[in-house]
């Protein structure tokens, strides 16, 4: 598995932000398909909204890529 840290600039970063961060998503059209298809998981549930807000200590995984959120 892949791992990408990715560092907040903000209190939070939206999930499609971080697919598109990570490299996994070209385009918030791509992340918004990955989302909706229940291809994310975000600490381990499948989430579907492309806009939930991604904290600090926060892990996704999508494939076999998995983000750390970092402040």
């Amino acid at each position: 598995m892949n791992i990408t840290d990715i560092k907040l600039r903000d209190e939070y970063i939206k999930l499609g932000q971080a697919l598109k961060a990570a490299g996994i998503a070209e385009s918030g059209v791509d992340a918004k398909f990955l989302i909706q298809d229940g291809k994310v998981l975000v600490n381990g549930q499948v989430e579907l909204q492309r806009g939930k807000k991604l904290h600090d200590g926060d892990e996704v995984v999508c494939g076999d890529v998995n983000i750390k959120i970092h402040s």
